[in-house]
């Protein structure tokens, strides 16, 4: 924002500094001046100043230079624009507030036998012609000179109507779907049920705190006039100006919150520039406020605030005397703020907030603010007390033991937008129905809190094959989110994905295409971290409809610990491959790592090598096609022989030829697996009857597993 000072010490007379020190003074205490040009003969200098958003009150001449007068601890100009009396009217001029969540306060005066032309000078010292000829602000008529002037004055935008054109009265409403009004800008809007509106009985009359409306602009010929100054709720106008693809002066400080008592005195401001050509007030101000708003905003309740806990927070100063209750109730009273109930001995002060700060609403606020106007240069370089070590997250340890596999199966690290698109939201969601959509989103494709990390590790992934990068291998750690907009939930997760084909192992091994089992093995490889009894791959019927739809129906697999889903993974279904534009076989998988890092992880063991032969018996078992190894393996575990240090598959044989009992068609029901076992004590050698009792519980139990030996 560009800020004269010539207009500045309009207010501040006695100004000690140049403009140089001001503008280093300014930035100190949070007013960032970027540039400072000087205008000559007498003019002072230009301000490029860069205002953060929540500072919406330092947006203006007078807001700025009520934070020079408390850094100088000088006295500030009050604002004050004397009216003529009114002269009486029929009645008050009809104004009702139909929105009352969007608007808090309007404000209405009616000027009559009005002269549109330049604009002249209304009181001393200040000239419309000299402010806006420095600023290169246009001049228009006094009537629109007199709305720009408010704002860039004291922040406050208004607005001028030719009452002649105003049917009935003015009612602040929500507009009806498919209504039109012709902006200032000349092009006729489709109105949306979501618009704030300014209306009079009959039609649309502008989009309120955004832009007023063609059919009832001041032109030349207008004698009547209707100042309007109003107060809106932010999120109203944020709302309507992005949908109609407008950011005005004026939304830019409703969407950012404007001072609630300000409509009245900026109403006085354009009134004394439209007056100035002559002209008379009909009947008194109209305001009509909204109380809910009012006390949210100029009413709110007093802050408590004690020195000590000021002293307590800020901590040491360079000045030996340090901050005493007099900075205190010097910075804040030249902020605005009123003091009351400071208790006899103990410094502590009830603090009531000013309507044009509504970032103040703690007492840590309070503080902060009697830092910054202190002046954080001048505060000791003191190193914050810290009396106990850093904690980790309850999963950080997991998370390390996941990461470190991953990378040790040859995978990279990647870090993907928390951001998707509704679309992608609905696809991967584990629980369709509960995305969090933003309020106010950058773009269609980023306007869902992610509910899965698929919808980026695809992007990824696609952006690599996009870039000849042929081999990818990402794994990605996150947050997903879930619930409503009121109740959000934040899960970890991750996903995976890969591509291409594995680097070369040796002459033995060249490269070949990574596939499912490859994949398999990297979930597998992530499970044996954790202690779990029970870990298991399944996939369902194509039209169960239980396959997640990114996947491949036919190439997908679930992951379930302890009868629980933990995730899903396989090839990438060929609709969403085609989308995006692969024409090689993605595998891409994610695990809920909330659901897995309720396990414990597993914690190696180190075992003395025993001195002591190891002895192997083999078992030829029979087995029917549905039972697989791991049914066995279930079962040898569950021995928890000491001794039974190793067992594994030796051997798998299919054949209908040595098939006991084949089906019907002839073809093999049963398998033969030969098992291998060794046995092995740390302290002795093992004796034949010792081992013939092994051999005999062996096979009792996979004897109930469903195995038989073979004869």
């Amino acid at each position: 924002m560009k800020i004269l000072t010539k207009w500045l010490k309009s207010y501040l007379p006695d100004l000690p500094v140049d403009d140089a020190k001001l503008a280093e003074d300014l930035t100190l205490r949070g007013i960032a001046v970027e540039g400072v040009y000087p205008l000559g003969d007498g003019n002072g200098s230009l301000y490029e100043t860069d205002i953060t958003t929540n500072r919406v009150d330092a947006m203006n001449h007078y807001g700025i230079a009520r934070e020079a007068a408390a850094i100088y601890n000088l006295q500030l100009q009050p604002l004050d624009f004397p009216l003529p009396a009114p002269r009486p009217g029929d009645s008050p001029f009809p104004v009702k507030i139909e929105a009352l969540n969007d608007c808090g306060r309007f404000t209405a005066r009616v000027l009559r036998g009005i002269t549109i032309g330049d604009s002249r000078d209304w009181f001393k010292g200040a000239e419309v012609a000299t402010y806006f000829g420095l600023l290169e602000q246009k001049r228009i008529s006094n009537a629109v000179d007199a709305t720009n002037f408010a704002w860039l004055a004291m922040g406050q935008p208004t607005h001028a109507f030719d009452l002649d054109k105003i049917e009935g009265g003015i009612v602040v409403r929500r507009a009806h779907k498919g209504e039109r009004l012709k902006t200032l800008d000349g092009i006729e809007r489709i109105l949306d049920s979501e618009d704030l509106i300014i209306a009079d009985h009959v039609k649309p009359l502008g989009l309120a705190g955004v832009m007023g409306g063609w059919d009832t602009m001041i032109t030349p010929s207008t004698t009547n006039v209707l100042v309007e100054a109003a107060w809106f709720e932010p999120m109203a106008v944020r709302r309507t100006a992005r949908r109609h693809g407008l950011h005005t002066d004026a939304s830019h400080r409703f969407e950012r919150g404007a001072d609630f008592n300000a409509a009245p005195l900026a109403s006085a401001l354009v009134s004394s520039i439209l007056l100035a050509n002559g002209g008379s007030i009909e009947g008194d101000l109209v305001d009509v406020r909204v109380a809910e708003f009012e006390a949210r905003t100029a009413d709110r309740k007093p802050v408590p605030l004690a020195l000590n806990e000021v002293r307590r927070i800020l901590g040491t100063t360079l000045d030996a005397e340090g901050i005493t209750a007099a900075t205190v109730e010097s910075v804040l009273k030249a902020l605005g703020c009123a003091l009351s109930n400071r208790h006899e001995g103990q410094a502590a002060w009830l603090v009531s907030l000013p309507s044009w700060r509504l970032d103040l609403d703690r007492e840590v606020d309070l503080i902060e603010e009697v830092a910054r106007v202190y002046g954080y240069n001048r505060f000791a370089n003191t190193l914050p007390a810290f009396g106990e070590g850093v904690r980790a997250l309850p999963w950080a340890e997991s998370e390390t033991a996941v990461r470190r596999t991953l990378l040790s199966a040859g995978f990279h690290e990647s870090i993907a937008s928390t951001f998707c698109s509704a679309a992608e939201a609905a696809l991967t969601a584990p629980q369709p129905g509960l995305t969090v959509p933003l309020g106010n989103p950058l773009s269609e494709e980023a306007g869902v809190l992610r509910p899965s990390l698929v919808p980026g590790m695809l992007t990824m992934i696609a952006g690599n094959l996009h870039r000849d990068v042929s081999d990818v291998r990402l794994f990605e750690l996150g947050t997903v989110f879930s619930g409503t907009t009121e109740k959000v939930d934040e899960r970890p997760a991750m996903a995976f994905g890969a591509a291409g084909s594995l680097p070369e192992q040796g002459a033995l091994h060249p490269p070949r295409a990574i596939d499912f089992h490859d994949v398999k093995g990297a979930v597998e490889q992530v499970l044996a971290q954790f202690e779990a009894r029970a870990v298991y791959f399944d996939h369902f019927p194509p039209e169960s409809g239980l396959t997640p739809e990114w996947l491949h129906p036919y190439r997908a697999a679930r992951v379930a610990v302890e009868g629980v889903t933990v995730g899903w993974f396989g090839q990438l279904h060929p609709r969403q491959a085609s989308a995006r534009k692969l024409k090689e076989p993605v595998l891409v998988g994610e695990l809920y790592l909330d659901r897995l890092y309720k396990l414990p992880l597993r914690k190696p063991l180190a075992k003395d090598i025993s001195r002591f032969q190891p002895v192997r018996r083999d078992f030829s078992l029979i087995l029917d096609q549905s039972i697989g190894w791991e049914k066995i393996d279930r079962a040898l575990a569950g021995l928890q022989i000491p001794e039974l240090v190793d067992w594994r598959v030796r051997e798998v044989f299919r054949d209908a030829r040595l098939n006991l009992r084949p089906d019907a068609n002839g073809s093999a029901r049963e398998y033969s697996l030969l098992l291998g076992t060794t046995f092995q004590a740390p302290d002795r050698t093992l004796r034949e009857e010792e081992l013939q009792s092994f051999q005999a519980r062996v096979v009792e139990a996979v004897g109930k597993a469903g195995a038989r030996l073979r004869s």
